[in-house]
């Protein structure tokens, strides 16, 4: 009597744990493909925003930006034009929630966009989850600086990183770079940290504080490079930043 009491007993108590065990998992699923549904609810939750793995230039990177615009004019029903990335990142969600700043033209005007396109490669998935306008693209002329033709220099002036003349200079500093080095890794571009410029007559000089990527290692450098009047841009000096 007692044994069958017994097996009783254990029978039941397998039954509850099982059905405890079913009703958890589904309420666990249920939440995991809440959060799924929503990225940026699950970006909360998982990995924080770093910089993308390639620059920002990148070929993947800037497919993703186009796919951006593109989107966002089928949806809205506009015509603005892709230039360029600005700045690339990318969080982990369920696959990788990338959020780009890029420049695009809207009626003959360039302006900055931020957006966020969710991606999903195992299931061939990609999707707009956010694009917002975010400001005007500055353009860096002698006139922003104080100086015009013919005027004496007026110094050093702090400049917008994502400037187009900027990036540029910036973007010949690293090529240089790579010239002048053995490594057998290339240098890419991730961040101008800090830019200034100064305009004498027709030309330019831009003092830049770069963060780059060589290999797996992040290296920072102080450069100075000379546009001149025909526009063409020289690397004048370059330290390595060990901060």
């Amino acid at each position: 009597m007692r044994k069958d009491s017994s097996i009783l007993f254990s029978s039941s108590t397998l039954l509850l744990l099982l059905l405890y065990w079913i009703v958890l998992g589904g309420n666990a699923s249920a939440h995991f493909c809440r959060q799924e549904d929503d990225p940026l609810l699950m970006a909360s939750t998982l990995g924080g925003v770093h910089d993308s793995q390639g620059a920002s230039n990148s070929a993947g990177v800037e497919e993703l930006a186009r796919f951006a615009v593109d989107e966002h004019n089928k949806k809205e029903n506009a015509l603005i034009e892709f230039v360029r990335v600005a700045k690339a990142q990318e969080q982990v969600v369920a696959g990788t929630l990338h959020h780009l700043t890029l420049e695009a033209v809207d009626a003959g005007k360039k302006k900055l966009y931020e957006a966020k396109v969710w991606v999903k490669p195992w299931m061939n998935f990609k999707e707009l989850q956010e694009f917002k306008h975010a400001g005007d693209v500055p353009a860096f002329t002698p006139s922003d600086l104080g100086a015009k033709k013919g005027d004496h220099p007026q110094g050093w002036r702090e400049v917008p990183p994502h400037d187009p003349q900027v990036q540029d200079a910036a973007h010949h500093a690293v090529q240089t770079i790579q010239q002048r080095s053995n490594s057998l890794f290339p240098y890419e571009l991730l961040e101008i940290i800090h830019a200034k410029a100064e305009v004498v007559e027709d030309s330019a000089k831009f003092d830049l504080h770069l963060k780059v990527m060589r290999g797996s290692k992040e290296e920072k450098f102080k450069v100075k490079v000379h546009k001149n009047n025909e526009g063409n841009f020289l690397l004048n000096q370059m330290v390595a930043d060990q901060s």
